[in-house]
């Protein structure tokens, strides 16, 4: 192996901060926040420093250290936040930046001044456990320090986390100097006699068996779903998208001191683009693009150039005990002029009504002139109140950014929805998003569980409305998860039946025909989804690389997924396909510095690995061997 490609590893405690709240805080004063934070910063640097520590990396709020020790690293943890605490308590409390800290020790990854690996991984995922000025600290770091520290630490668990494969244990160190030594809600003690583990083994596999032999009956009896009838999947489902006026709503500003109003601004900004998308007069935006904007400087004619629209919706929303007052404005993005705005003050009862009227208002100023709204049903109808209406946005936001952790809110509000709003149309819809987006956080116990839930929901769905389009989406969702991508295909067609301006329809097509070995017509999807989509989340930009490389475009793969990693550098899977384009035409060694850098996120993965887990259907076996072919040459083992 020559210098370049030698991989540097060692043993290390590493410290991981970012600051709670910190976008609200950039929000409610930007120049406070960024000058504070430079300050703390020099302080935290200090202070890693006389502990024998490194800063590693600094970006944003976040900060990375390293150190050689296990007990430098609490210290220096500790001693921060006892500093920080200090220097807040001299600020008001909507000024105060206050960190979390995740301490590690395990095996990372040196390249140059930059460390990698799981080390770093499990520090930054604990961390997000920690209160606000507290630390979280790992089993293995625990066991460093325990007897070498007098400070107090509580259990709080197993937790797993993302991109790592086995539960973290978990303690929470205690500030409170009282608390010095104590060891609150300590782990259980395994047996130590052979013959009960022999017998608890026994036991576990019997039980184990059992309920095998019961979950598969359950399974194959209640989770079969029948493919909507009158589509045929491997037909070309010609949609026309709407010719008239595209449009972008941006996310409405919470004029409002409380960050709960957060949640209602953003369904308040979702209702309207729903409303807008529903009417097909308009080519509507995502707002998947449109929220990228959310918290930045905002120039109009910019984001009609990067988004390719006409027209953009801004707005604020500012509540004061039962009033409530939204100021809206239709801007030119050619001309940057106002083409229309207006300021509505009613009260919070009526916000569902002023919602449809300034849609109303919208598709009037561009010209659009209406005999009735009709079409679709919009995500919110329905919704008798306030709280249930906050519970939906906090469950979309979930679906966004799952975590375990998040997993059990989102299925509480769900439930909650169901009941207190019996005729709220997309009540098992939001119940079975939560249970399909749990499936790839726990075991594979859980995944079949949640499946039939899920599968249960969407049949109590349909069964209220037949044309639900989201219900549709859900089922070729459960398709895709059992490997039908036939009947995956159909459910989503009907539901662009229903709802031909749905980005994320369109771009699970392209992904099922990509296993299904038809990547020119998954491409010419991608391209659909992307127009009404322009920013997507990263499985749009996987799927269309994967598009290009099956038809063999093969530098628009590469450019495909090097945006792709620039947006998301832990996208592991992007480097299989990158590989095989740099493989494709002839650059071997940028198709080696991709395999390394996959392993250096997944040190165990290997070209067995590959086969195993790819959803590739179709031709899989000619498919897979030619892409194992190029991995193999680009040094991934087998």
């Amino acid at each position: 192996m020559d210098k370049e490609q030698k991989v540097i590893r060692k043993l290390r405690a590493i410290l991981s901060a970012d600051v709670k709240g910190y976008s609200l805080l950039m929000t409610n004063d930007e120049l406070t926040t960024i000058k504070t934070l430079k300050k703390y910063r020099i302080i935290m640097s200090e202070i890693i420093k006389d502990h024998s520590g490194r800063v590693v990396d600094a970006l944003g709020d976040n900060m990375l250290a390293e150190f050689s020790s296990a007990v430098e690293a609490v210290q220096c943890s500790m001693e921060i936040q006892n500093e920080l605490k200090a220097r807040n308590a001299d600020l008001l409390e909507d000024k105060r930046l206050e960190f979390r800290i995740g301490v590690n020790v395990g095996d990372v990854v040196q390249d140059g001044d930059s460390l990698y690996g799981e080390g770093v991984n499990i520090a930054a995922r604990i961390e997000g456990l920690a209160d606000s000025g507290g630390i979280c600290i790992s089993r293995n770091a625990y066991d460093h320090i325990k007897n070498k520290m007098k400070i107090g630490c509580e259990y709080i668990g197993e937790h797993t986390v993302k991109n790592i494969k086995d539960p973290v244990r978990v303690y929470k160190v205690l500030m409170d100097p009282k608390s010095a030594e104590k060891r609150l809600k300590e782990e259980s003690k395994p047996f130590t006699k052979k013959i009960q583990i022999k017998k608890w083994l026994r036991i576990t596999a019997a039980i184990i068996l059992i309920l095998s032999a019961l979950l598969a009956g359950i399974y194959w009896k209640y989770i079969y779903l029948p493919a909507p009838a009158g589509i045929d999947p491997d037909s070309k489902l010609e949609f026309n998208l709407p010719k008239g006026p595209s449009i972008a709503v941006l996310p409405f500003v919470n004029m409002s001191k409380d960050p709960e109003q957060e949640y209602f601004c953003d369904g308040i900004t979702e209702n309207i683009i729903a409303t807008l998308a529903q009417t097909q007069l308009l080519l509507v935006i995502a707002r998947n693009s449109t929220f990228a904007y959310k918290n930045k400087p905002i120039n109009i004619q910019q984001i009609g150039q990067e988004l390719n629209v006409e027209y953009v919706i801004e707005g604020s929303i500012q509540k004061s005990n039962d009033l409530i007052r939204i100021v809206i404005q239709l801007i030119d993005t050619d001309s940057g002029l106002h083409i229309w705005s207006e300021r509505y003050d009613r009260e919070f009862k009526d916000i569902f009504n002023l919602q449809d009227e300034i849609t109303l208002e919208i598709l009037k100023a561009v010209g659009i002139k209406l005999k009735g709204l009709g079409g679709d049903k919009s995500l919110f109808e329905g919704v008798t109140d306030i709280s249930s209406f906050i519970k939906i946005v906090k469950v979309r936001h979930y679906y966004e950014n799952p975590t375990k952790e998040g997993y059990a809110s989102a299925l509480k509000n769900a439930k909650e929805i169901i009941v207190s709003n019996p005729e709220y149309l997309h009540r098992y819809d939001l119940l079975a998003v939560v249970y399909l987006t749990g499936i790839s956080l726990d075991p594979l116990q859980s995944s079949i569980k949640r499946l039939l839930l899920a599968s249960e929901a969407v049949k109590k769905s349909l069964s209220l409305d037949e044309n639900n389009y989201l219900a549709y989406q859900l089922l070729g969702w459960i398709f895709f998860n059992k490997k039908e991508f036939d009947k995956g295909i159909t459910a989503y067609k009907k539901s662009l039946v229903l709802n031909p301006t749905s980005a994320d329809a369109y771009s699970a097509i392209g992904f099922a025909l990509n296993c299904n070995d038809n990547p020119s017509e998954a491409l010419e999807r991608m391209k659909i989804a992307f127009r009404l989509n322009p920013d997507p989340p990263a499985i749009y930009l996987d799927t269309l690389g994967w598009s290009y490389s099956g038809v063999g475009q093969h530098e628009k793969a590469i450019e495909t997924y090097k945006t792709l990693l620039r947006r998301k550098p832990n996208y592991w899977s992007a480097y299989l396909m990158l590989t095989y384009s740099y493989i494709s035409i002839g650059q071997e060694e940028n198709a080696k510095t991709a395999v390394k850098k996959l392993l250096i996120l997944v040190p165990d993965y290997s070209i067995t690995k590959f086969k195993k887990f790819t959803f590739i259907k179709k031709n899989r076996e000619v498919r897979l061997e030619g892409v194992a072919i190029a991995l193999r040459k680009a040094g991934l083992p087998e």
